[in-house]
């Protein structure tokens, strides 16, 4: 018999339905996407000020921060991008099932792993909004706030998104933010009206 074949789901008798009575709101995923400078986590951190000024369980799982730790081993070919993006889909499901409303700042300049990041949200029956942080690549790279453009273009990092690796815009997302046109807390107001829109925040 194989390993697999002896794992078995538990049941938990804390259900999913009591922990959002608990909470007084759903849990969810709200997958920001974008080019690096865009202000992804910019956006993302206004959005998880506000929820908790509004007594809403929130968490930002942020793609640099996340590379300190749980995937520390994953480097930045199309592979491990790849594997970076299904581990934070599972982790940020697990986030969202606990009935906290999840934002997850990660590049993921791929579709179908942002696909995939969404497939295994909702198979779960949760919310997933994709959120597109838009904002042309000269201003990205103009406002470089990690110098990591400069490094690119001076060849000291290879497989940058934007300049020799791709970046796939979103075709069918439930958000589009202009970060070049509005103020971040303009933008996350956005956000959070959404999240009253489809009944998340209860």
């Amino acid at each position: 018999m194989s390993e697999e074949k002896n794992i078995v789901w538990h049941k938990q008798s804390v259900t999913r339905e009591l922990r959002e009575k608990a909470n007084g709101h759903k849990g969810c995923v709200i997958w920001y996407t974008g080019l690096s400078g865009s202000g992804k986590s910019t956006v993302a951190n206004e959005v998880e000020k506000s929820l908790l000024n509004l007594g809403v369980k929130s968490y930002l799982l942020d793609g640099d921060n996340v590379r300190h730790g749980l995937n520390s081993d994953l480097g930045f070919t199309k592979e491990d991008r790849e594997e970076n993006i299904r581990r934070i889909g599972e982790v940020a499901k697990l986030f969202a099932d606990s009935g906290t409303v999840t934002g997850v700042a990660f590049i993921s300049p791929y579709r179908a792993d942002r696909k995939r990041a969404r497939d295994i949200v909702e198979s779960a029956g949760l919310d997933f909004l994709e959120v597109y942080v838009k904002c042309p690549l000269e201003i990205c790279e103009k406002r470089d706030p990690k110098g990591l453009y400069k490094k690119a273009r001076n060849g000291e990092i290879k497989n940058f998104t934007g300049l020799d690796a791709p970046y796939e815009e979103p075709t069918n997302c439930e958000l589009v933010l202009m970060s070049s046109e509005a103020a971040p807390a303009e933008l996350a107001a956005k956000v959070i009206e959404s999240l009253k829109q489809k009944h998340i925040l209860l």
